[in-house]
């Protein structure tokens, strides 16, 4: 099976690259560096490979689908580009069989978005079972580790002249006009877009996502231990995604706790009038490539967890 990483250089291509090179099941396609950005060897390696991962800004990987003439490749998308279009099959096989199908027989695959991850993790199932109403007015923050934002942002917080402010969490976003805002509000059907805060803190990667609910506003009794329950049901048989148990042995939520892995934690707390559920995960893991990984081993027909970390 013949890979090709478009925009291996990016923080989310390096990733992708060192989970795939040592598996003896692929061949890495790669390009000489003087190469790596001429269209036509590009273009050579977009239409010669089985799978194609665009790890590339949301433009670049328009272009590069439109190089692509081939109709036997297959593209796992990791920008924004393609998230939200028709045609494309969106990359979160455990939120139901219908995702899962989608992307076990499709050509095009969108990859969620990192923010967007947590919160379709812990809205959609309580959607779906009509635990949330499609028009809640639901909020949203999302801290998230400096990896999250790229090669310069590593660069802004890694280098010897940081400013004072990036030793604190920064919270942007503040037109709620995020970019990942889209998928949240399709994906899981609302009718009306969350209040979404991302924040951005001093450390290196790691996600904690939390959406609030107030109970009295939901059309059912819905508690912190309801709303448990019916996430631990639905995500029951998935192995990337765990609900943490109602007394998981800590008053505080580390954002940095999933680092280095690739599958996801729900933590629900609250009481009976106000409930928080919180996604865990690392924000290059299954937030970014440990998710377009496991969407290449379901389209190739393999173990989902072969070559991530659990």
């Amino acid at each position: 099976m013949k890979i090709y990483i478009d925009g291996s250089a990016g923080t989310t291509g390096l990733q992708i690259y060192d989970r795939l090179k040592l598996r003896r099941d692929l061949q890495l396609v790669t390009l000489p560096e003087e190469r790596r950005k001429d269209p036509a060897a590009r273009r050579d390696a977009l239409n010669g490979c089985d799978i194609a991962f665009l790890c590339l800004p949301d433009d670049a990987a328009r272009e590069a689908v439109a190089m692509i003439e081939n109709p036997a490749v297959r593209v796992i998308d990791a920008s924004t580009a393609h998230r939200t279009q028709e045609g494309w099959a969106y990359g979160f096989p455990e939120l139901s069989a219908e995702h899962r199908e989608r992307i076990e027989t499709g050509k095009r695959i969108a990859n969620p978005g990192c923010h967007a991850t947590g919160f379709i993790a812990s809205v959609y199932p309580l959607v779906k079972l009509g635990i949330v109403p499609a028009d809640y007015p639901l909020s949203c923050f999302s801290l998230t580790g400096y990896s999250g934002g790229g090669k310069k942002m590593i660069a802004d917080y890694e280098g010897t002249e940081k400013p004072e402010g990036f030793n604190s969490p920064r919270i942007y976003g503040l037109t709620q006009q995020h970019k990942h805002l889209a998928e949240m509000t399709r994906v899981c059907g609302l009718t009306r877009e969350p209040v979404f805060s991302p924040i951005v803190d001093d450390y290196y990667k790691g996600m904690a996502t939390t959406v609030t609910l107030h109970t009295e506003l939901l059309p059912r009794a819905a508690t912190a231990k309801t709303v448990r329950e019916a996430l631990d049901d639905w995500y029951q048989w998935q192995r990337l995604i765990n609900v943490a148990p109602v007394n998981w042995g800590t008053p505080m939520i580390d954002a940095n706790r999933m680092a280095g892995r690739d599958d996801l934690m729900l933590i629900v707390a609250g009481n009976e009038e106000r409930v928080t559920v919180t996604a865990l995960f690392d924000n290059l893991g299954k937030g970014a490539s440990g998710a377009a990984v496991e969407n290449m081993n379901i389209l190739m027909g393999v173990d989902e967890l072969t070559g991530l970390n659990v």
